[in-house]
């Protein structure tokens, strides 16, 4: 199971990468293991803005449909549209070709109450 150092983590399986004042995010190794095989990917949000720990679409895997949620606010300023033709890149590049959405970072302190990777590797130990 892959845990980067670089990133950042939530309880509900979302890693946050941030790049100045962006912050790219994706789901982690971890919850695309318990999906299994994903087929679908339902993420059409660009220019919107949600709050914290709000859902900004839906990933669809063979057995389930699980919303996604954004670990910190902010605007979605770019969506991966690779995952339209390829929902299955989250499976094979859950961190790389497997990102699902840019925003622009709207309160920068919210990026204080994710988890560092040890945390989150502590986490999905339980």
């Amino acid at each position: 199971m892959n845990v980067l150092d670089n990133l950042q983590y939530t309880s509900s399986h979302e890693w946050v990468k941030v790049e100045g004042d962006v912050a790219i995010i994706g789901i982690t190794d971890f919850a695309q293991q318990q999906l299994g095989d994903i087929v679908f990917v339902d993420v059409d949000c660009e220019g919107e803005e949600f709050e914290k720990g709000e859902a900004f679409g839906s990933i669809e895997a063979v057995k389930t449909v699980e919303d996604i949620k954004l670990p910190i606010g902010g605007e979605v300023i770019e969506v991966n549209e690779e995952l339209a033709d390829q929902a299955d890149l989250i499976n094979k590049e859950p961190f790389e070709g497997g990102w699902i959405v840019k925003i622009k970072i709207e309160d920068a302190a919210e990026l204080d109450e994710l988890l560092n990777a040890e945390s989150y590797k502590a986490l999905i130990a339980e």
